[in-house]
């Protein structure tokens, strides 16, 4: 056995440690069920032609949906508010146009790539 001391956010603590054979080692039962994630995105859309697609840069989830299937846009205004790493992230348009398709919903998951809307 031996003896450490260990200091945890500024309080100090004394910790003794035995070492034992990996016979002595119990594995712990199985751990419980994992609770089911979030529904998914819906299926991305293709882009029409000469559509621009608007992909997630990152995983995350979708807080806020600024847009609506048919609403003009410009370069630079915000489509939607992507939630990763507890940060919001505005999705801006990367052109001029019309919202072609909107495919995703507030608080789905989405990946890295996943088709966030067109803008045609």
């Amino acid at each position: 056995m031996k003896t450490y001391k260990v200091t945890v956010n500024g309080t100090a603590y004394e910790i003794t440690l035995e070492a034992v054979d990996a016979s002595e080692i119990k594995t712990p039962a199985a751990a419980p069920a994992a609770t089911p994630a979030p529904a998914a995105a819906p299926a991305p859309a293709a882009a029409p032609a000469g559509g621009e697609t608007v992909t997630s840069p990152m995983p995350g989830t979708i807080l806020e949906v600024k847009v609506a299937q048919g609403q003009a846009v410009k370069k630079g205004d915000v489509l939607l508010i992507l939630e990763a790493m507890k940060m919001e992230n505005e999705i801006m348009a990367p052109c001029d146009g019309t919202i072609a398709s909107v495919n995703t919903t507030k608080g789905s998951s989405v990946e890295t790539g996943a088709v966030l809307c067109v803008i045609a």
